[in-house]
């Protein structure tokens, strides 16, 4: 999905360093910050994240967005569940 709608392989590369590196806005990291705090277990959203969050956003992007991490979630835990193991789609 990355790929397809325009992201580098270098921003790719990135991406564990989001946080700091300079391939990244400050949107994009916003964005990256609220999707790994939805993904901890529990659930860890803080307060300034999510002002941080409505500074760019309105509700119905922050509805979108919120279900889009957390449908992505979902789906990686039923397959990890599962065992449902990678389709090898993504180029080395």
């Amino acid at each position: 999905m990355g790929r397809q709608q325009g992201l580098s392989d270098a921003k790719l590369a990135a991406l564990p360093d989001f946080e700091t590196n300079a391939a990244y806005t400050a949107l994009e990291r916003v964005v990256l910050q609220y999707a790994v705090a939805m993904t901890e277990t529990p659930v860890n959203v803080s307060d300034e994240l999510f002002a941080d969050l409505r500074g760019h956003f309105n509700e119905r992007q922050l509805v979108e967005l919120t279900s889009s991490i957390a449908w992505e979630n979902y789906r990686a835990r039923y397959d990890h569940a599962f065992g449902v193991e990678s389709e090898g789609f993504m180029a080395e």
